[in-house]
């Protein structure tokens, strides 16, 4: 009687610490968003998703749960993988908002399902998996940062702007300070490439970022273009190449 109850609890040890690892604290979110046309203007290039050429507007990278430290917790629970059916709903808009442009073109769930399974699966004390992408859909929304910075004179029409103007006009328009990382195009100017704004732990709310990753732009950067014209529908076939998808 004594070694079945002791198996028993056991057991129920095992359980709670499984419990435990799947619902590792986090102490905010970093909300990425990225610019398609600096994704594509580089030398690796891009490729359109299979529904089509992405509109000219900032895309939904990722929600990554992130510690004050500066570190992070990734792949927290293989027992819940990416289940497309469960985010139905949400996937015309996720096809709008959260396209991939990595090579070879896909409809998106490759994308997504890495971005669930290395990101998502740490918030789940918070948020399921249906929860997870909602939110991230609605923060997008919330930020609105084509037309924020659109409203402060800063377009993506190839030209160079100070960075300085850039953070200042998505704090003035979100109430946050944004951290901006660039990458480079083929003649290696800096453009601006992705946007961080941090999100409490509930996925709600915009916070001032505890930490921001590392990393140097420039004081003038780039925002280049990205808008559809005759020569597009060669694109993709003229950047088939595989590529690795940028990720934190």
């Amino acid at each position: 009687m004594k070694s079945k109850c002791s198996v028993l609890i056991n057991l129920l040890v095992l359980q709670y610490l499984a419990v435990l690892c799947v619902s590792q604290d986090f102490d905010f979110f970093y909300f990425v968003q990225q610019w398609p046309g600096s994704y594509c203007d580089t030398d690796s290039g891009c490729c359109y998703p299979t529904t089509g050429k992405p509109a000219a507007d900032f895309g939904i990278h990722g929600l990554w749960p992130n510690y004050d430290n500066g570190s992070y917790p990734e792949y927290c629970d293989s027992s819940n993988p990416f289940n497309e059916s469960e985010i139905s709903d949400l996937l015309s808009s996720m096809s709008i908002n959260w396209p991939s442009l990595s090579c070879p073109s896909s409809d998106g769930e490759s994308f997504w399902s890495h971005e669930w399974d290395k990101h998502g699966t740490c918030s789940e004390s918070v948020l399921d998996q249906h929860s997870y992408f909602e939110t991230a859909l609605n923060l997008k929304n919330q930020t609105q940062l084509l037309q924020i910075l659109k409203s402060a004179g800063i377009n993506p029409d190839g030209g160079s702007y100070s960075l300085e103007s850039i953070r200042d006009a998505i704090k003035e328009g979100t109430g946050y300070t944004a951290w901006i990382q660039c990458n480079e195009d083929s003649s290696g100017n800096k453009q601006l490439y992705q946007v961080y704004l941090c999100v409490d732990t509930s996925g709600s709310n915009l916070i001032e970022c505890p930490v921001f990753p590392t990393g140097k732009c420039g004081s003038e950067i780039e925002f280049p273009t990205f808008e559809s014209d005759d020569t597009d529908s060669n694109y993709t076939e003229m950047h088939e190449i595989t590529l690795t998808h940028v990720d934190h």
